[in-house]
């Protein structure tokens, strides 16, 4: 296999993973992808340029026309909860013994890519399907899948937008997306995927083509894979029926992620002008005029198309050892869950087991006996406007938001730095796209130059001061503090943080 190279170390339990027939299966998907994956990022990079969002004229017969996706499969027809989380082993097993209908298994936002990540999480996986997980704690605490229902497992794979450093294919690295999709559909025929940041319908095209390969080359029957494609990314709010067409075979529903959502939204528009420029983090909830719109769409396309629509994560996780800290935090997700039932949703995300009762019981009171209500297809036109007004947002700008973005961001890349995707911080679920909503906020308004509630104007020594206060506050932060500055104050903004800090580990 001189033309497949592996350049990651040993990793416990790694040739179960990389076997060579693995890796050429692997290696076949780059081959035929990888140049057409090429060609979607630079079109990524030309839309933008653009500088203009508006539903697609060539495509209004797929928006028009009359047609649904395959029918759901059984093990996909009830997702009330679902739960998300890194594949490290005793979350697993909490996931799969939550009470959840469904474990998103995620190697992208919620997985720092070190490579025994990379691998250790195929493994988990592996054993997960073969129905043998367990874990003992350094402490010697057990943990076993002993739920009479464990959840259905959706995995994951990382972006498009990434290469996996680990694995060359004739001199090249190959996309992320193949390594994690091709080494566990390979291992476990799938079938159940969640696809993450696609922009347009084209990418979707490809994953479409990608499963049909993979099906044909391992003599899995074609329509078997079923993929839930999250809908975070800004451009990706215009094509919605055109995803789900592209996928129509493979198609099981949309998700709202919402908090990717908002990081595209400030990246898309992040020169755009005053109108474009968004208040704190915490002002902007899901009842704003276009993140509502955006949710209404979502749910009146998936229904009219046969399609789940799911709701997204409220950040929120309890404190087992403070009760006031759970008490709101159970609050805040029942607020959020009976807003996404009403809205007409099949189900929703959690990120912590002691939220699954919560969510379930809102659904429950919603469902009742039906597994879902993709028969409620709401009414009403939402606009390109709609989808676009960010000026009606609430909120201000202010200096504790400013110095929150600092402090979290600096947080999530020391534990995403570390090995640890998925990092409790102020009692928040923090993964990659809440630290890339913070370090884009702040080059956002540093470039417009956003006045703060106190007055002051956000400026480079004004980021540079607070960003000392804050390394200074934590000890060992050097490399996420240098790591912070680079993708939040370049002159030319990265699209993506995980790019350069995925160099550093």
């Amino acid at each position: 296999m001189a033309d497949i190279q592996v350049l990651g170390g040993p990793v416990r339990r790694g040739t179960e993973i990389l076997t060579p027939e693995a890796l050429g299966f692997v290696a076949g998907l780059h081959r035929e992808f990888a140049g057409r994956r090429d060609e979607l990022l630079a079109e990524r990079a030309r839309r933008r340029a653009l500088g203009v969002l508006d539903f697609r004229a060539d495509t209004r017969a797929v928006r028009e026309d009359d047609w649904t996706v395959a029918p759901v499969p059984g093990p996909l027809r009830d997702r009330r909860v679902e739960i998300t989380g890194p594949t490290e082993p005793k979350m697993a097993v909490n996931a799969l013994n939550s009470g959840a209908r469904v474990w998103l298994a995620d190697l992208e936002d919620a997985n720092t890519p070190h490579w025994h990540n990379v691998v250790g999480g195929q493994v988990v996986l592996r054993d997960a399907a073969l129905g043998v997980l367990e874990h003992t704690s350094p402490e010697g605490k057990h943990y076993a899948v002993t739920a009479e229902r464990p959840a259905v497992i959706v995995v994951r794979p990382r972006g498009w937008h990434l290469d996996d450093k680990h694995i060359e294919v004739d001199g090249r690295r190959v996309p992320a997306a193949l390594v994690d999709f091709g080494l566990h559909f390979f291992h476990n025929r799938g079938p159940y995927y969640y696809l993450p940041k696609l922009e347009s319908h084209l990418e979707a095209r490809l994953w479409n083509d990608v499963f049909t390969k993979a099906q044909a080359d391992l003599g899995v029957p074609h329509g078997t894979i079923r993929a839930t494609v999250l809908i975070e990314t800004i451009p990706a709010a215009f094509e919605m029926d055109e995803i789900l067409f592209e996928l129509r075979e493979h198609a099981a529903g949309l998700n709202a992620g919402r908090w990717d959502y908002l990081f595209s939204v400030i990246k898309f528009f992040r020169d755009a002008g005053p109108d474009y420029v968004l208040p704190d983090r915490d002002s902007v909830t899901m009842t704003a005029p276009m993140m509502r719109a955006y949710t209404e769409l979502l749910v009146r396309t998936c229904h009219r198309r046969g399609a789940h629509a799911i709701g997204g994560m409220a950040a929120f996780i309890p404190n087992r050892r403070d009760p006031e800290v759970t008490e709101r935090a159970l609050a805040k997700v029942r607020a959020d869950k009976e807003r996404e039932a009403g809205a007409g949703f099949d189900g929703s995300w959690v990120a912590h087991p002691d939220l699954v009762p919560v969510c379930r019981e809102v659904f429950d009171r919603v469902l009742g006996d039906a597994s879902d209500q993709r028969h409620v297809v709401p009414d009403g036109t939402v606009t390109a406007a709609d989808l676009l007004d960010v000026a009606s947002t609430p909120g201000k700008a202010t200096a504790a938001g400013l110095r929150s973005a600092v402090d979290v961001g600096v947080r999530y890349l020391m534990s995403w730095l570390g090995g640890t995707g998925a990092a409790a911080i102020h009692n928040l679920m923090e993964d990659a796209a809440t630290a890339e909503i913070a370090r884009s906020q702040v080059w956002q308004w540093l470039r417009n130059g956003v006045v703060l509630d106190t007055g002051q104007r956000v400026t480079a020594d004004v980021v540079r001061h607070v960003l000392a206060e804050v390394g200074a506050a934590l000890p060992g932060s050097a490399a996420a503090v240098e790591l912070f500055a680079e993708v939040a104050m370049a002159e030319r903004y990265p699209d993506f943080l995980t790019v350069p800090a995925y160099e550093r580990i």
